[in-house]
């Protein structure tokens, strides 16, 4: 395959009408010129990799940017997320790369496009500390968040690569038990499970607070050591309805990034906050800190990984062949970033 073709084929076209399945949604139009949206709906999970986001809306970006109320929404995995997209109640979320891929599969290429990338890296094989290898794992217990997200993804991908068998149901060389992260931090504490593919912070909370340790640090496998593990994507029929609001929203999430990168001190106590307010709950300092500096921040999408995700899905079984053409639309990011004098994503 020519990856340089495959991914100018990504980038080169424009936005498309979605399915009906999608809904009309807030400031639907036909468009013929209707009026734009009064409110925007933006989804996001309330943990780490979701930083820009959580930052985003903690200080007010969104709402200083797009200049019309902003309605968010949270979610615990990316099937929920999608299911928004869908059913048209949100009109732009921060999501992994399998869903988003899922998403474009199952509406054949009309339901969302992926505008901007957010984050990179952040996830970690972490084991029980007698586990010292790969041949280790065999007959033990590995958690991953939901059957076919990214991680579940990665991990039986890995252990194929690595000549162990897995399957759906749990059987195989190593026995893939997916679960909620929340509940990983349990099973791994009370021995019920040998190790979990994860992704922060749960990875950091794994080794800080039951002793586990890192056997594969997902970065690794990645050239230039990046892999896209939270996006930017869009319902169509919004987006082609309300450009401006694009826009405006990638605006806000340039800014948003910026702060991240720029204030490392400060978008750690924002973030913080802002996971504060949607459970209840901060993350302990030491959590926090090792989680955040595990994780890029980056509006590149990281186009490539992408491709090899959906790639690797195909392979190990959770995904039939998709054609990816045409899932990005970042002229008007690029636009956004060319107006402040920062380089174009190519």
């Amino acid at each position: 395959m020519n990856t340089r073709r495959v991914l100018a084929a990504l980038v080169a076209t424009g936005l498309t009408a979605l399915i009906a399945a999608c809904g009309s949604g807030s400031g639907s139009t036909d468009g013929g010129g209707a009026a734009a949206a009064k409110e925007v709906r933006l989804g996001y999970f309330p943990n780490i990799t979701h930083s820009t986001a959580l930052v985003g809306v903690e200080k007010g970006l969104y709402a200083k940017h797009l200049g019309v109320p902003v309605k968010t929404s949270t979610f615990n995995a990316g099937p929920a997320a999608i299911e928004a997209v869908f059913s048209g109640a949100v009109d732009a979320t921060y999501i992994g790369p399998n869903p988003a891929i899922n998403a474009w599969s199952k509406s054949q290429g009309k339901a969302i496009n992926i505008i901007a990338g957010a984050a990179s890296g952040g996830v970690f094989l972490v084991v029980k500390p007698e586990i010292n290898s790969v041949q280790d794992l065999k007959g033990k217990k590995i958690a991953t968040p939901q059957l076919g997200n990214t991680q579940d993804v990665a991990l039986r991908y890995w252990l194929q690569d690595k000549g162990l068998k897995t399957d759906t149901k749990g059987g195989g060389d190593v026995h893939i038990v997916p679960q909620e992260n929340a509940q990983t931090l349990q099973t791994f504490a009370t021995g019920d499970i040998d190790g979990a593919w994860v992704p922060e912070p749960f990875a950091s909370r794994l080794i800080l607070e039951s002793k586990g340790k890192i056997l594969q640090d997902e970065r690794e496998l990645w050239p230039d050591k990046q892999f896209v593990i939270t996006h930017l994507i869009v319902r169509q029929e919004w987006a082609k309805a309300n450009p401006d609001l694009v826009k405006k929203l990638l605006q806000a999430h340039v800014e948003a990034t910026a702060f991240i990168n720029d204030d490392p001190a400060g978008a750690a106590q924002t973030v913080n906050a802002a996971i504060e307010k949607l459970t209840q709950k901060p993350l302990k300092s030491e959590v926090l800190q090792s989680a955040l500096k595990n994780i890029t921040f980056t509006n590149d999408p990281i186009a490539a990984s992408l491709v090899t995700s959906a790639d690797h899905a195909v392979k190990v079984g959770l995904l039939k062949p998709v054609d990816l053409n045409g899932i990005y639309d970042l002229k008007p990011l690029n636009d956004v970033l060319a107006a402040q004098g920062l380089e174009a994503i190519k």
